[in-house]
This record gives C-alpha cells, sequence and structure tokens, in this order.
C-alpha cells in the first residue's frame, strides 16, 4: 500500500519536533570533563603508547579522506599518502603521519619494508632540507619521530632472531622504492677491539639497578660485544664488557630523495663513551643513549656472580681468567684511575649501581676512567694485597712506559669490606713492623725456599704505591670482623682451597714453627684468620699511618637509629671501621653492603669532585690530553 503525500508530511513533521524536543538533552557537538590523567592519554596516545594513530596522524587521514582506507587497506592508504607528501601537496604533516603509520602497519604485519620506511619518514621529518619547515622544539610529534626512527632501524636490520641487528652495506627495500645503504666500517674498530655483536637495548626493562639513565638524541641504542684484534695482556677491558653504541641512518636531502624509487643513505655507528654529538644538516645533535642498559647487559652474565663463591673457596679460581685488573673502557690518557676493589664472597658486579650513578654525571665521566680489580678473597689479605699492588704497577708500567701522563699518578682506590684492607696495604710503610709481629727470627734466617721468601717479602714488607694519591674506605674491617670468631666460620675455612704457593711456604713454615710467633697453620684459614681480631698482622696493619700524601676517607656503615658507638652494620663494628688520621668520616645507615646505598655514592661522588678539584690546581686541566672541553667545563661548574 502506497502512503499518500500527506502521510509523508505527517511523519516529517513529527521527525522534527521529536528534534526539537530532545536538542535541549544531547547536541551533536559538546565537551565532557575527565580527570587530567585520561585527557592526556587521549591527546598523546599513538603507535607507541596506544598501538594506534595519534590524533594528529587521524587528521592528516581525515584531510585526505584516508582514514577508512587505512581502515581498510593500509598499504595502500600508505602509497596514496606518500603520493601527496611527495607531489607537493603534502609538507611536514603528512610525512610524520606517513612514519607513525609505516611503524603500526610494519608491527601488525612484521614487513621490514614498513620499518625502514618509518625510519626514513621520521628522519626526513625531523631534519628537512634547508628551505623546507624543520618542526617546533615544542612540537610532541619530534619526540615520537625520534621513538620511531630509531625503532625503525633496529627492527629492519634485525638479525633473523631479532636478538642482534646486523649493519651491512647493501640495497634494502623500504614500503615505497629501495634504500642503498652505506655502513661505514670505521664504527666497528674500537681501540684494538673490533665490534663483534650489537644488541638493540631500546625495548628492554632493566631491573636490579636502582636509576636508570637514558640520553634523548638522535639514532638507535645498542650494546657492543668487542673482541681484541690483538691479544692483550694485563690491565685490559674487561672481556664480558660491553660498550654504549648508537647507529644513525643519515640521507641528504631526505624529503627530495622520498620522491624517488632509489634513495642513498648512510649509517654511522658512535661510541658514546667517545662522542655524546654527531652533526646532522651542519647542526651539533646529541646521540640517543642508555648507557644503563648497556651496564645492565653486561651484569646479567651469570659467569659474574656464579665466581663470587666460586672465587672465595677456590684460591686459584682467578688464575684462570684473563686479567685480575680490568676497565670499563679503554686506557684513556689524562682521566684519573679509580680503583674500585670488592669485599669477600663478592664481585666486580656489586659496584653497578655506583658506577651506574657516577658515569652519569659528566664532572666524572670526562675527568676520571673506571677500573675494577678482582681477586680469589678466601686468599690471605696480604697475599692479595700484593697481586692488587702488582697489577696496578704493571699497569702504569704497560699503558705509560714514558712517564707522560701524571694522571696515571692521581689514582684513587675505592675498597669495600676485605677490598678496604688491600687497598690500605697500598698506602702504608710497613717497615718490618708485620715480620716481626709473627716471626722471632730475621726472614733472612727463616729456612724456607727462595721462592716462599720472595713471597713473604712481597706480601709483607710493604712500601706504598707512589701513584695512589687518595683512598676510600668502605665499612672496611680494620681491626676484623666479630664474624670470624663464630664456629661456623672456623668450619668454612676448612673448604678454602689456596694456591699452591701458599700451600707450600706454610709446609715450609709450620716445619719452623719455633720461630714464629703464631701458627703458621692459620695460614691455611687464608682470609678469614687475615680478618680475625685477634690476627697479630691485623693489628699490626690497623696500627699502621697512611703514608704522607695520600688522603683517605671512611665511610662506615652503621645499621639502625642506634648510638654509632657500639653498633655495627652485621658483619662489622663502628669501632673497627673507624679509622684515625683520615681526611673525613662519613657514617651512613646501612647494612654491610652498602655500595649500592644512595648516602654511600653522593659520599663517593663528594670525594672524587674533591680529588679532581684538587688535581687541577697542581696540574693544569687545560694541558691534560684526553679532558674535553665539556669536561674542563663541568669542574668549574662542580
Amino acid at each position: 500500500m502506497k502512503r499518500s503525500p500527506a502521510r509523508h508530511i505527517s511523519l516529517a513533521l513529527l521527525w522534527m519536533i521529536w528534534l526539537l524536543l530532545t536538542a535541549g538533552c544531547q547536541t551533536p557537538v559538546g565537551v565532557e570533563r575527565v580527570d587530567a590523567v585520561t585527557a592526556q592519554r587521549q591527546l598523546t596516545a599513538n603507535a607507541l603508547t596506544a598501538d594506534e594513530l595519534s590524533p594528529s596522524a587521524r587528521n592528516v587521514l581525515r584531510r585526505w579522506v584516508l582514514l577508512e582506507r587505512y581502515d581498510d587497506d593500509p598499504a595502500g592508504a600508505i602509497a596514496a599518502l606518500h603520493t601527496i607528501a611527495t607531489d607537493g601537496r603534502g609538507d611536514e604533516d603528512e610525512v610524520i603521519t606517513l612514519a607513525e603509520m609505516s611503524y603500526l602497519y610494519a608491527e601488525k604485519s612484521r614487513q621490514r619494508p614498513y620499518y625502514l620506511a618509518a625510519a626514513i619518514y621520521s628522519f626526513a621529518f625531523l631534519f628537512p632540507e634547508k628551505g623546507l619547515k624543520p618542526p617546533s622544539p615544542y612540537d610532541p610529534r619530534l619526540r615520537l619521530a625520534a621513538d620511531l626512527y630509531s625503532l625503525g632501524i633496529i627492527h629492519d636490520f634485525a638479525s633473523a632472531d631479532e636478538a642482534t641487528v646486523e649493519f651491512k652495506s647493501g640495497n634494502y627495500q623500504a614500503a615505497f622504492g629501495w634504500v642503498q645503504v652505506a655502513v661505514n666500517p670505521a664504527g666497528f674498530e674500537w681501540h684494538n677491539r673490533r665490534v663483534v655483536a650489537l644488541t638493540p637495548v631500546e625495548e628492554v626493562a632493566v631491573r636490579g639497578l636502582a636509576n636508570r639513565y637514558r640520553h634523548p638524541g638522535i639514532g638507535a641504542p645498542l650494546a657492543a660485544a668487542t673482541q681484541p684484534v690483538v691479544a692483550e695482556s694485563g690491565m685490559q677491558v674487561a672481556p664480558r664488557m660491553k660498550l654504549p653504541m648508537t647507529a644513525v641512518l643519515r640521507l641528504d636531502m631526505p624529503r627530495r630523495q622520498l620522491a624517488q624509487q632509489q634513495l642513498h643513505a648512510t649509517l654511522d655507528l658512535y661510541n658514546t663513551h667517545d662522542v655524546d654529538t654527531t652533526t646532522i644538516t651542519g647542526k651539533a645533535v646529541p646521540l640517543e643513549a642508555d648507557e644503563t642498559a648497556v651496564l645492565a647487559y653486561v651484569l646479567a652474565s651469570p659467569q659474574i656472580w656464579e665466581r663470587e663463591l666460586k672465587a672465595f673457596f677456590s684460591g686459584v679460581f682467578s688464575e684462570s681468567t684473563p686479567t685480575q685488573l680490568a676497565s670499563i673502557d679503554a686506557y684513556r690518557p689524562g682521566r684519573i684511575p679509580v680503583v674500585f676493589v670488592h669485599g669477600t664472597a663478592s664481585s666486580a658486579g656489586r659496584w653497578g649501581d655506583m658506577v651506574n650513578d657516577l658515569l652519569d654525571d659528566p664532572r666524572i665521566r670526562d675527568r676520571y676512567q673506571f677500573w675494577f680489580f678482582t681477586y680469589d678473597t678466601g686468599n690471605p689479605v696480604l697475599y692479595s694485597a700484593s697481586l692488587l699492588r702488582e697489577a696496578l704497577a704493571d699497569a702504569v708500567r704497560k699503558l705509560d712506559p714514558a712517564g707522560t701522563d701524571p694522571a696515571l699518578s692521581e689514582m684513587v682506590v675505592i675498597g669495600h669490606s676485605q677490598g678496604g684492607l688491600l687497598t690500605k696495604a697500598i698506602v702504608v710503610d710497613t717497615g718490618d713492623r708485620v715480620w716481626e709481629a709473627i716471626a722471632y727470627k730475621p726472614i733472612d734466617e727463616v729456612r724456607v725456599s727462595p721462592e716462599g721468601r720472595d713471597l713473604l717479602r712481597r706480601a709483607v714488607f710493604i712500601k706504598p704505591l707512589p701513584y695512589v694519591r687518595r683512598v676510600v674506605f668502605i665499612a672496611t674491617p680494620h681491626r676484623g670482623s666479630y664474624l670470624t670468631e663464630y664456629p661456623v666460620t672456623e668450619f668454612l675455612g676448612r673448604f678454602l682451597t689456596l694456591p699452591l704457593r701458599i700451600v707450600r711456604t706454610g709446609a715450609e713454615l709450620a716445619r719452623n714453627a719455633g720461630d714464629f710467633k703464631v701458627n703458621p697453620n692459620n695460614l691455611g684459614s687464608g682470609s678469614l684468620f687475615g680478618m680475625t681480631p685477634s690476627n697479630p698482622v691485623l693489628q699490626t696493619m690497623a696500627a699502621t699511618p697512611i703514608a704522607p700524601g695520600v688522603h683517605a676517607h671512611s665511610i662506615i656503615a652503621v645499621a639502625g637509629n642506634g648510638p654509632v658507638e657500639g653498633s655495627d652494620d652485621g658483619v662489622v663494628e663502628y669501632s673497627s671501621s673507624h679509622f684515625d688520621g683520615v681526611d673525613s668520616e662519613y657514617i651512613v645507615r646501612s647494612t654491610h653492603s652498602t655500595q649500592s646505598n644512595p648516602y654511600t655514592i653522593e659520599e663517593v661522588r663528594r670525594i672524587l669532585l674533591l680529588h679532581a678539584a684538587d688535581v687541577c690546581r697542581r696540574i693544569p686541566c687545560g694541558q691534560q690530553p684526553g679532558l674535553s672541553s665539556a669536561g674542563k667545563q663541568a669542574l668549574t661548574l662542580r
């Protein structure tokens, strides 16, 4: 049945009346008040934060009637917008929208050409050629573009298992054509080492380190594994150390190249230990860096932590390692060495938080180089101290045979717990004190082999190292630890395996037990006897003053909030850690393992800045090789 015209008119009038009646309830356009967090999420949502296009990108697609097409045919919408961006109709809005679209589509389709496209679009947005409008520094898309650029590089050059990246010169397919990439081989060579593997750190979560320091800039941050080109001996870069590196893919005239089917780009690798900027379009641009993530990759190695107990019970464990003195960086003339010495049943990994915090400070990073001494902590204390002295002497001799680097003579040594005892044993002159505390006869009259006598001389007759200027004792048992007097400690001592040279010398001394004031068999208890309060060697060392010209500082851990005197850190009493004659004594409310305590770290920072200022008064910083202008300026702003 057909409706009459009158009926149509009646229905239309009823519809209009309904609209008028409901207009006061809901308008076609309006606002709704939401909380600040919800508002920010809506405004800042993008391909990286919400797995969807940003509001600004959707605006661009609506303008060109491509929004619905992108939902149904992402590749077609990207190609259509690419044409608009390159034929003169589009500008920077279209370019950054293409970067976001390409990355989001690459994530969903896993097609690598779109990752490369995202990186190139982002670069073209960030660094347009002269005459084109650059992005405003207040544009939130600036950070988005930098992140899309970095991630685009990482995923396009990823290895088959995506665990590493592989940079090789060649022709790479992008969503819009081909890109001829020339990789600069110079970035793979670093001092005496060659980069053998590059691991991305952009998409990793860090655990175990209190702070994460990431420096925003351009490029893809990486952790680089290296191998020596020529065999090394003595002090060297730690075998498992990784370098913080940043990859930068650059194109000349990027917006103009986007209109071509064949593009040309170069890829450079930068070690951010060496440089923190690169030059693009004639301007210095900061490099993206995440050195905390690189450090976390190093410390994630199980071998570092497994060696703590192994090196305590096995006195020959370190003899199988390439070096007992290692660095996190290549030797740099003009930078003062800071040597970290860990404690009992510990490792260099325990300095992770302190190193992470200190390296983020340019006043320290540009003035110091960090070295680490690793030793078998069950061995006798003075024996380990002799190895430390010999390692440092060997490093100075080999690194600076001509004696032209005065910074090597301004060394700072920081020791925790037993490491503090080793540290003291490189800045004292014991003369005959220690030997007289344990023996009735002069050493030349004791019946012992030449090898044994030499070992005793090196361990007991101590002269201060002339190039150590400042020491820091952290939770150091100068007068021993009360834990060593517990029966369980004596029981553990039975399981120690000492180096053969110590065992042989101990057996020789035991055959002449009447020549000694102490039982030579105690040598078999290694460091446990060495840190027993009743040990005459320990008592003698505690009474021996620091050599003239050496500055010393104590950081003493005290657990709880009670009076300092009579308190302890769970391992060492305050009265044992206290040492007269130091430049400063700092009390930190902490348990024994205080290296990661922020107050401990800040006190070490203060001491290092004080030392740097003192060095600059005696040795003009401007004449120091290797000290950057940024480092000199940082020292004046301390």
